[in-house]
């Protein structure tokens, strides 16, 4: 982990930036690294722009957990769309992590088990 005044040094030289994701539109981004995080509360359309940003020589990374998606219930989320519509598409890859995958603290991983559990009982994912 970076320590803070690294962090302020790249901050301020931009070489780290941090935008909202309403203030991507229009921009390419350029050998650079993009890191979405909590993507599974974009839209769909959000996601296709935010995808769409990437120029020579960046990768994207789009972070989020599909068992926690906060949108209204009639918005699809656009991580878990962009997962099936591009699955097979070479250069991207989908990393699928589980329980055992949690750092916090050790319930953590048998609070996540018993709501999986909980939710399989009533036929969901």
């Amino acid at each position: 982990m970076l320590e803070p005044e690294l962090v302020k040094r790249y901050m301020d030289s931009d070489i780290i930036e941090i935008v909202p994701l309403a203030f991507m539109r229009g921009r390419t981004l350029n050998n650079a690294v993009i890191i979405l995080d909590e993507g599974q509360n974009t839209t769909i359309p959000q996601m296709k722009m935010f995808l769409t940003r990437m120029g020579n020589g960046s990768k994207i990374i789009v972070t989020g957990d599909v068992t926690q998606v906060d949108l209204p219930k009639q918005t699809h989320s656009g991580l878990i769309d962009a997962i099936h519509r591009l699955r097979n598409l070479e250069h991207l890859a989908v990393v699928h992590l589980t329980e055992h995958d949690i750092v916090r603290h050790p319930l953590v991983q048998q609070i996540v088990k018993a709501y999986e559990e909980s939710e399989k009982g009533k036929g969901r994912k």
